[in-house]
C-alpha cells in the first residue's frame, strides 16, 4: 500500500513529528485568539501600537511554523514510504 493514510479499521498513529507539527499549526491560533495578551498600546514600535505590530509579527512566524510542520510531515511520509519498499 503506497498511501500512508490509515485503513478504515485502524486509527492514525500518533508520532512525535506529528505532535510537533500539530503544535506548530496550533500556536498561531492560540496567540491570536488570546486577545487579552496583546490588547494594549504600549510598547510602541516606530510609532505603531503594540496591538498592530504584534499581529503583523505573527504573519512571518506563522509562515515559518507552517513550513516547519510541512517539512516534519513530509519527512515522516518519506521515511514510511521508504520502509514499505524494503
Amino acid at each position: 500500500m503506497s498511501d500512508t493514510s490509515a485503513s478504515p479499521g485502524r486509527r492514525p498513529v500518533v508520532t512525535p513529528s506529528r505532535v510537533a507539527a500539530g503544535l506548530c499549526l496550533i500556536a498561531p491560533f492560540v496567540a491570536m485568539l488570546w486577545v487579552g495578551s496583546y490588547a494594549k498600546v504600549n510598547p510602541t514600535f516606530i510609532g505603531i501600537p503594540f496591538f498592530y505590530w504584534y499581529q503583523m509579527l505573527w504573519v512571518p512566524i506563522s509562515a515559518v511554523l507552517t513550513t516547519t510542520a510541512y517539512i516534519l510531515v513530509r519527512r515522516e511520509q518519506r521515511a514510511l514510504k521508504g520502509g514499505e519498499e524494503q
